[in-house]
């Protein structure tokens, strides 16, 4: 199995930019599918975005299409999550997750392992 450890969230403006890592061990992140979600007090952990395990695939939640930008590497066993135009409503404790599936997946119950979570907060 994989262990994985999210870090970058932080402190920002709105219109800011933040660069979310996920660092994996125990077994490559090149195993996986991969995805990030956020959480948000009072609502359910929600889809953020999603690479597929050769990288060729990407998805992205409507709300952050065009924002945010999902990379992997695979030879540093990472995966990345650049936020730019950052808004108060991305404001959230983000969760990096690793799926069994191949591909790029959205559902959170397609994952199997997930981070500690990383705190973003974006002040208007």
């Amino acid at each position: 199995q994989v262990q994985l450890v999210a870090s970058g969230g932080g402190f920002v403006q709105a219109g800011g930019s933040l660069r979310l890592s996920c660092a994996a061990s125990g077994r490559t992140v090149s195993s996986y599918g991969m995805g990030w979600f956020r959480l948000t007090p009072g609502k359910e952990r929600e889809f953020v975005a999603s690479i597929s395990r050769s990288g060729g695939s990407t998805y992205y939640a409507d709300s952050v299409k065009g924002r945010f930008t999902i990379s992997r590497d695979n030879a540093k066993n990472t995966v990345s999550l650049q936020m730019n135009s950052l808004k108060p409503e991305d404001t959230a404790v983000y969760y990096c997750a690793a799926s069994e599936y191949a591909g790029a997946r959205v559902r959170e119950a397609q994952y199997t392992y997930w981070g500690q979570g990383t705190q973003v907060t974006v002040s208007s």
